[in-house]
């Protein structure tokens, strides 16, 4: 079986702007793409020499970036994609930020302040863990804001990425889709394993008691903010392997997709004697 390619896993995953959407028809588990777990590593292996390359030439070239925006319920995989995906890129031009509970500096300010301070600067590959849709998510299943300040929120952040596209930001979005039972068994392993319970937290269980809550506040979000300039990717995040291999696929082909190429400094190296 050959590596899908980028096109058919863009189109496989995509959440189609502005047609109907259902969350709950979107296998967690699904294998299409990569049948055999193999081919998966192989293509992860590719793709993360590819995007460690594409990556510098983006960095020299100074002039645009790339933001991946994870989204996900806990242990769907969002820092384990971060690690595997990126696993040969150099740490020179990369920017990682997690999204945890607002600070009260950042309460005080509106809700998109500490995103767009954490958008990364040209020629820069950025990553969030969580991002702004926390404030139409967790918000939302936990009442932190109105009803109609969510409903608005919508299209300030489509409007909000409209606005980083038209300045060089090319976004990839993608939604860790992981199962219920699967979620269970992972965070059992936090329990037993001793280099994982310090991401144990128990308010995990609260969320999880909300579980068809969040999967209608996904379900929303998808569907009003998969836009033609930023859609949304759902990845089946049951197996580990599969969703890093799916997420560099998409990497990589935003990348290639900019057509970068080294800048010209305009020198004559014939005109420099070393010594």
């Amino acid at each position: 079986m050959d590596i899908p390619s980028i096109s058919s896993v863009r189109k496989h995953l995509v959440a189609a702007p502005g047609k109907p959407f259902e969350l709950s028809k979107r296998n967690t588990a699904d294998r299409s793409l990569f049948e055999d777990k193999s081919i998966a590593e192989t293509s992860l292996k590719k793709d993360a020499a590819v995007i460690n390359e594409l990556k510098d030439i983006m960095y020299a070239e100074g002039k645009r970036s790339v933001l991946v925006i994870l989204q996900g319920m806990d242990t769907s995989g969002k820092s384990g994609t971060i690690k595997s995906v990126f696993a040969n890129t150099t740490p020179l031009g990369m920017e990682v930020k997690a999204f945890k509970a607002p600070s009260t500096n950042e309460l005080a300010r509106d809700y998109l302040w500490r995103v767009h301070n954490a958008v990364p600067r040209k020629g820069n590959v950025g990553i969030f863990d969580r991002s702004h849709y926390e404030d139409v998510l967790v918000a939302k299943v936990r009442n932190f804001a109105s009803p109609e300040d969510i409903e608005q929120r919508y299209d300030q952040i489509n409007d909000f990425e409209k606005h980083l596209i038209e300045n060089g930001v090319s976004i990839v979005k993608c939604m860790l889709h992981i199962g219920y039972e699967e979620q269970g068994a992972r965070l059992g392993e936090r329990l037993v394993e001793a280099h994982k319970l310090w991401k144990f937290n128990p308010s995990d269980l609260d969320d999880r008691k909300r579980w068809p809550e969040f999967m209608a506040a996904y379900e929303t979000a998808v569907q009003r903010c998969s836009t033609r300039h930023a859609p949304w990717y759902i990845i089946p995040a049951d197996s580990r392997t599969r969703r890093n291999a799916m997420i560099a696929r998409l990497v990589r082909g935003t990348l290639e997709d900019m057509k970068l190429k080294w800048p010209d400094p305009k020198l004559n190296p014939a005109d420099y004697d070393i010594g």
